[in-house]
């Protein structure tokens, strides 16, 4: 049995790869400080959908939240990603693919985007070659968006990337003020959509 196929850690895949605007990279030691600015300058806009988002970290929070995340892209654990701006360097938000079942290959897609670089397209653009390199690199099976069903922004990325509305989960989670709240699952799979 051919063990690259069964231990994700044996995998080689590139950790950055681009799109039209954007580099889309896994994270760095010493990304903290751009990763913390962007965040303080969203927390407004972050705050009804992610529960991480409720207090102002501090740089060395955010530092620490880097590093973490990039041991978890060597483990193949979690594949966090960082947009960053071709042009400017500016950090522009956050993806990557995350709750991974490597048996089943299936991955969900999250997103976040700096509150200055909303509306004008970069997180589309971002899950479109996220899902790109999810079907090429890591051969996905299946690949999901879950958003807050209240969250109408997030689905519109998710119908604008082409993923379809499976359904909707009814008080699947506790929101960031404890409510139940539903959430709305879309995918992709291999044979249908590509």
């Amino acid at each position: 049995m051919d063990t690259r196929k069964t231990d994700p850690i044996l995998l080689d895949f590139p950790d950055r790869f681009e799109s039209e605007r954007l580099w889309i990279r896994a994270p760095l030691w010493g990304d903290g400080t751009a990763l913390n600015e962007a965040v303080k300058e969203s927390l407004d806009a972050l705050r009804p959908w992610m529960p991480w988002a409720l207090a102002v970290p501090t740089i060395e929070q955010s530092e620490a939240g880097i590093r973490r995340s990039r041991l978890q892209f060597l483990e193949r654990t979690d594949l966090r990603l960082l947009l960053v701006h071709k042009e400017t360097g500016q950090l522009v938000g956050s993806s990557g693919l995350h709750r991974m079942d490597w048996q089943a290959r299936k991955f969900e897609i999250g997103y976040w985007v700096r509150t200055s670089y909303e509306k004008q397209g970069y997180v589309t653009e971002a899950v479109h070659a996220i899902t790109a390199f999810a079907i090429q690199e890591l051969q996905a099976n299946r690949i999901e968006i879950r958003c807050d069903s209240r969250n109408s922004r997030s689905a519109k990325v998710a119908e604008r990337a082409g993923f379809t509305l499976e359904g909707i989960l009814r008080n699947d989670k506790r929101d960031v003020d404890g409510s139940l709240r539903n959430t709305m699952i879309f995918s992709k799979v291999r044979g249908v959509e590509y």
